[in-house]
């Protein structure tokens, strides 16, 4: 007997259990709270708990999910979840996590990983394509935005500092300069910071009246950093700030970038792959001219987390930038196969393609094209009803799904308390240009017209 194996009778019990808590979780969601009351007794008993020296088996495990676990857990998957840029996963997401589970691909060479190889560099290509982007670009399935920018960043690092892999910035040379603008995400920051570059040596451009970073301020930092004798290096625009949704412009920033011959890299964590729509190409189009983008299938292909990407134009850069040898890796040239340890920084990492591959698999760009347009509808339709509301003020434009308002005289601490109490909405606080106020961001493939509308009429009332 294998003590880590299921018997036949308790697979079958397992099965019939998971199966049945799915389907009780989806069809509880429409009255389930989107923010649960903990119960902090069962959660400080959890901690607790010494590591069992024998275990529970697989009902009372199941129980122990479906008492402790689930009741105080954030109803992510809530249609009115509107808190953060995180939405529901699709439908299939759990049963490919299962599989992938089973499989448990390491995929880091193709020996080990053969089919996911293919499968990651096919999503790979097709996001590629999305974003316009070569058929030279290369990439790699991350944990997140975060990631992503930390290698493209890196990457950018070592193909624009001589000798990086052997001296890093250890060297006498001018300090190295990066440029975002203030509404950057924080990773920005954090990557700059474990790199190595300094906060010192990072640019927070001011914004124009669409909170965009201002290109003429850009332009100015630049030519002030030239004359100071550093070193300006490169510039990290956004496709979707977190707290807004604005759109950096794009194109301007890649012509000052090529330019003054700058590496830019496009965080698109957020908005990028709104490019799924056509009518977005005006808007981020420009997302093609960069050296380096990040993407989050994990926001609008609802795919269940972890699952950011990095795409670099020339694929050999990213390459350079992350392959070491190593004696006891069996690897040989396919041109079917790609080893992604050359890719990014890990060696163990799990089957994340599989997910993202699912779902386009079984429910086809047209859902997803459909869902994305849907959630920019509803955060115009909130948009216009806080306009069209006294006491509502928006604090920002509705240029993606980020909706920014403050509700005149209240304090926003205390209206997001209230709607959280009363089961109307999960919303999150927000500081548009020193105000501070209430931010709904639709990314929920779930929200529809009826839960706008539920919030509105709240906060009319």
């Amino acid at each position: 007997m294998n003590e880590l194996l299921l018997t036949d009778d308790e697979r079958d019990r397992a099965g019939g259990r998971l199966v049945a808590l799915l389907d009780g979780y989806e069809r509880g969601l429409p009255k389930a709270d989107v923010l649960p009351a903990l119960d902090r007794t069962r959660l400080a008993e959890l901690l607790a708990t010494p590591m069992p020296e024998r275990g529970i088996g697989v009902d009372a495990l199941f129980d122990r999910w479906e008492d402790t676990i689930l009741p105080n857990s954030t109803t992510v998957a809530h249609p009115r979840f509107l808190a953060y840029v995180l939405g529901p996963p699709n439908g299939i997401a759990p049963y490919a996590e299962a599989v992938a589970a089973a499989l448990n691909q390491n995929c880091n060479f193709s020996q080990l990983s053969p089919a996911a190889s293919v499968v990651e560099r096919a999503v790979l290509e097709w996001l590629a394509s999305v974003v316009g982007f070569p058929a030279t670009s290369k990439g790699i399935l991350t944990g997140g935005g975060s990631l992503a920018t930390l290698q493209a960043l890196a990457t950018a690092l070592h193909d624009r500092v001589p000798d990086f892999h052997a001296t890093g910035l250890q060297r006498d040379a001018a300090p190295l300069v990066v440029y975002t603008s203030v509404e950057a995400h924080r990773s920005v920051d954090k990557a700059a910071a474990i790199l190595g570059i300094g906060l010192d040596n990072v640019r927070h451009v001011r914004t124009d009246e669409r909170h965009r970073m201002d290109v003429h301020a850009l332009r100015a930092a630049i030519e002030r950093d030239r004359r100071d004798g550093l070193r300006p290096w490169c510039v990290v625009a956004t496709c979707g700030t977190v707290s807004t949704g604005s759109v950096d412009p794009l194109d301007a920033i890649a012509d000052l970038c090529a330019a003054e011959d700058l590496w830019l890299h496009v965080d698109g964590a957020y908005g990028a792959l709104f490019l799924l729509s056509e009518d977005m190409r005006s808007l981020m189009g420009g997302c093609a001219r960069a050296d380096s983008i990040t993407l989050d299938p994990h926001k609008l292909l609802f795919v269940s987390l972890e699952a950011g990407c990095v795409l670099v134009r020339d694929g050999a850069k990213l390459r350079d930038a992350h392959a070491f040898d190593s004696s006891y890796l069996t690897v040989a040239d396919d041109e079917l196969m790609t080893d992604y340890m050359d890719y990014g920084p890990q060696l163990s990492r799990n089957f994340k393609a599989f997910k993202v591959w699912s779902a386009l698999q079984a429910f086809g760009v047209e859902a997803f094209r459909a869902a994305n347009e849907r959630t920019l509808e509803l955060a115009q339709r909130l948009g216009r009803g806080i306009e069209a509301t006294p006491g509502l003020t928006l604090l920002a434009p509705v240029t993606l799904t980020a909706v920014c308002f403050a509700v005149d005289g209240a304090s926003p601490a205390e209206v997001l308390e209230t709607l959280a109490a009363e089961n109307v909405a999960l919303l999150g606080p927000v500081v548009v240009a020193g105000k501070r106020g209430i931010r709904a961001c639709i990314t929920n493939h779930r929200t529809s017209t009826a839960d706008i509308d539920l919030i509105l009429e709240r906060l009319r009332r």
